[in-house]
Order: C-alpha cells, then sequence, then structure tokens
C-alpha cells in the first residue's frame, strides 16, 4: 500500500482475535508459526503500520505474548518495537451470578468477559516512541460513576464493584516529534447482546462507548488529553444496523471534537448480499466485520481523529475478489476472519510542533 509521504503517519487497528482457549496457547501457535498468527502478520505487514492497535491478543506478565508477535510481524520487515499493554478487565472473577444463570464461575460473571485472566484483550505496537510514563488506565472506573449512565437493575453490591470497560480504556501518548505526543484513545467494548435478563451487556456496551464524549467533554473526575489525539478501537456498535443502543455511537461519530473519515472497503460492498446486510441502512462500503448471518455485516472498528488533524487517506483491508489483493481476499475468507483492519494516514504537520510537551 502506497504512502503519501515522510510527513505521514498510518495507524491501524484490527480485532484481531488470536485469543486462545486457555492461557498460553496463542504463545504457543505464534512461536510455533502457525497459519492464523502468521497470516495475520502477513496482513499486518502489507498494511506496513506506524502504529499498530490489536484486540483479542492474549495479555500475560511480561507482555511475552505481545513481543512473540511483534517478532512475528518484524520477520516480514515491518519493525514495531515500542510495545505496550495495560492489563485487563477480561477474565476477571467478579464471585457472582452475572448472567443469572445459576453459577458464578462462567466466563461472563466477570469484569469483563473471559475464561481466564486477560482473554483476548488490547494491546498497541508502534514504530515510534510510547510515553509509557505519561498513559493512563481509566480501566478500573467503575460503571455507576458514569454521568447518565444506563444502568442495569442489578444488586447495589454489584454495581458497588462492576467496573464500565469490558476490556480496557486507556490514554496512551506516542511521541512524534521531540515536543509533540499524540494521544491514542483506546478501547474495546463488549457484545450488545447477552448478559442474562438484566440486559447488562445492552447497557454497558452503550456506556463503554459513551464514555468518551463525557471524557472529552471534561464531565469526568479525569481530565480529557492535553493534547492532539485519536481514537481508535472497537465499539462492537454499528450507528444504524444491527443489535444495539445506537445513539451512542451516532453520537461520536457526528461530535464536533472529532472527525469521521468513513473509510471503506470495495470487498465490504462485495460482500453485503446476505439476507440479512442487503437490509441494512448504513453503507455497506463502511463495514469492518464479516457476519454472513445475523446480524449481518456491520461496522464496529473505528480511529477517529480529533477535528483538527489532517487526515490524508483511509481504508478497511477488505479486498474485492477482482482486485490485485484478491489472493489476500480468499486467505480472508479461508481462514474465516471476520473483522477486517481499519486504517489511516494522518498528516504530522497537522499535530506539530508545540513549543512544549503537551
Amino acid at each position: 500500500m502506497t504512502r503519501k509521504g515522510p510527513d505521514s503517519l498510518r495507524l491501524v487497528f484490527w480485532r484481531i482475535d488470536l485469543g486462545a482457549r486457555g492461557p498460553g496457547y496463542a504463545l504457543r501457535d505464534i512461536r510455533a508459526g502457525a497459519d492464523l498468527p502468521s497470516l495475520k502478520a502477513d496482513i499486518i505487514d502489507h498494511l506496513s503500520p506506524d502504529v499498530l492497535v490489536i484486540s483479542g491478543l492474549d495479555y500475560d506478565h511480561d507482555l511475552v505474548t505481545l513481543h512473540a508477535f511483534g517478532a512475528l510481524i518484524a520477520d516480514r520487515g515491518t519493525a514495531l518495537p515500542h510495545v505496550f499493554a495495560f492489563p485487563s478487565n477480561a477474565g476477571l472473577r467478579m464471585g457472582r451470578d452475572m448472567n443469572d444463570d445459576g453459577r458464578d464461575d462462567g466466563p461472563d460473571d466477570t469484569q469483563g468477559y473471559g475464561h481466564f485472566a486477560g482473554q483476548r484483550a488490547l494491546a498497541l505496537l508502534s514504530r515510534l516512541p510510547i510515553d509509557a510514563e505519561a498513559a493512563r488506565d481509566f480501566s478500573g472506573f467503575l460503571w455507576k460513576d458514569l454521568p447518565d449512565a444506563r444502568l442495569p437493575e442489578l444488586e447495589p453490591s454489584v454495581l458497588e464493584a462492576q467496573r464500565l470497560s469490558s476490556t480496557g480504556h486507556w490514554d496512551i501518548p506516542i511521541l512524534t516529534s521531540a515536543t509533540q505526543r499524540l494521544h491514542l484513545l483506546i478501547y474495546q467494548a463488549g457484545p450488545p447482546v447477552f448478559g442474562g435478563r438484566s440486559l447488562r451487556n445492552l447497557y454497558r456496551n452503550h456506556d463503554e462507548t459513551a464514555f468518551w464524549l463525557t471524557l472529552l467533554e471534561g464531565r469526568l473526575p479525569m481530565p480529557p488529553p492535553d493534547g492532539p489525539f485519536v481514537l481508535m478501537g472497537g465499539s462492537n456498535l454499528d450507528p444504524n444496523d444491527g443489535d444495539g443502543l445506537h445513539g451512542a455511537m451516532r453520537a461520536l461519530l457526528t461530535s464536533p471534537l472529532l472527525q469521521d473519515p468513513q473509510p471503506q472497503s470495495e470487498g465490504a460492498i462485495h460482500a453485503a448480499n446476505d439476507e440479512f446486510s442487503v437490509a441494512h441502512v448504513g453503507p455497506h462500503a463502511l463495514d469492518t466485520v464479516y457476519w454472513p448471518r445475523q446480524p449481518g455485516n456491520l461496522r464496529v472498528s473505528y480511529i477517529l481523529p480529533a477535528a483538527e488533524i489532517d487526515v490524508l487517506s483511509s481504508g478497511v483491508l477488505w479486498p474485492a475478489p477482482d482486485s490485485p489483493d484478491a489472493e489476500l481476499a480468499a486467505a480472508l475468507d479461508t481462514l474465516e476472519i471476520s473483522h477486517r483492519p481499519v486504517w489511516l494516514d494522518l498528516d504530522l504537520r497537522s499535530i506539530r510542533p508545540a513549543g512544549q510537551i503537551n
């Protein structure tokens, strides 16, 4: 994929789904060069990101799995030497029945869905240095403390412990120059379905996205980022179609604080021919996930820069069957890879320089 020049910065977000059925299995597959992690490393190398945010990779102490996957990508020619991840909420036990199934030890009886701690977590890999000391982790923020939270009918003792983030909400600055940082606002929301009679997941999914505008508008105890920012993540929420309370996503996409470059692909248009997708209101070209069964293909992955940042180009890596990348499209289908990577090229000149580090 061609670049716009030395002043561009390529950001990629991908719901990569390399999490495994137990601790250590993803690391084993990566080190063995198994088909799935190898193909995904090939795709990342094809995209050649400067900054890569992934969700769906297991978190472990010392980030061993993340380092191994970074090495797999580097073997193909794309070096992303700076890596970072906070511990994930996924799989952290609550010690009580959270989804009304009569048990308190299931994967949904946790701070975030997971069979074990750290399953399918978030991670950052970057060509540029990461300001780890200035990074902020909002993952411990309690759901009940969000202004205008849509809380389910749960026991008060549960809400006293239930965090908002099913995986994480982070503010991670990367150094784009000696005096300028770009804040990456990163998250992965849970699905708006399942969760028991209380509709816990429906409301939580809404509020995990609503959190960002609340932060950016200065309505939380934590201040907004003190410099240019880009929101990157998976909301598990389409602004128009499928399950969920779509208003939270529409509010984010139309906020004057942000811009929506609307990354598109030809492959998504070709894939929108099933009975569920054809009935959708939203443009097929914007879809980022291939779900040929209900609810159909949707737009659930996003990169949304601050309004003042100049965007050079954007897209979703979803090649059409007759494109030059047809072989890649076939590989995606063969291995049943649902989520497609979203990418964006930013103009560095619009986010630097600053008189002092922000």
